[in-house]
């Protein structure tokens, strides 16, 4: 399935999609150094989105979220790229500085966790899911 959104940071990208319906504080809620999701209570706490095509709603909490991605990618622990239903500032500005592709204005209840996403500008390709691909299922 191919979406159309709203590129906020143009690239290109492809990972296993990590997704929650909780929008996500980077700051203090994500650990710089590790790229574990440290909020109490998330639904993604303890889980790493180094690597991953992180799918959340929008962005909560500080101005230094920004910086707070910033600093997960030169930690090497960033997700690979971003996807929202509406792409705050704080999200935005860290997505620039770090040069991690984002696209939002996108219907995030329809990508399932573990899903191959590609992102190429302000295209998302979903795939079916990297688990389902290995044990032979088409989702």
């Amino acid at each position: 399935m191919i979406l159309h959104g709203r590129s906020i940071f143009h690239g290109t990208a492809q990972g296993e999609a990590l997704v929650t319906t909780q929008p996500i504080s980077f700051f203090g809620g994500v650990d710089p150094e590790t790229g574990a999701v440290v909020e109490r209570g998330h639904t993604l706490e303890g889980q790493s989105i180094t690597g991953k095509v992180l799918v959340f709603p929008t962005g909560k909490g500080s101005t230094v979220g920004s910086y707070t991605l910033y600093r997960l990618k030169m930690n090497g622990h960033a997700p690979i790229a971003i996807l929202n239903i509406e792409c705050e500032t704080i999200i935005a500005v860290g997505c620039i500085i770090a040069e991690i592709p984002c696209v939002d204005q996108l219907p995030i209840h329809i990508i399932t966790p573990g899903s191959l996403i590609r992102i190429d500008g302000d295209l998302v390709n979903i795939q079916e899911s990297i688990q389902s691909s290995i044990n032979g299922v088409h989702a």
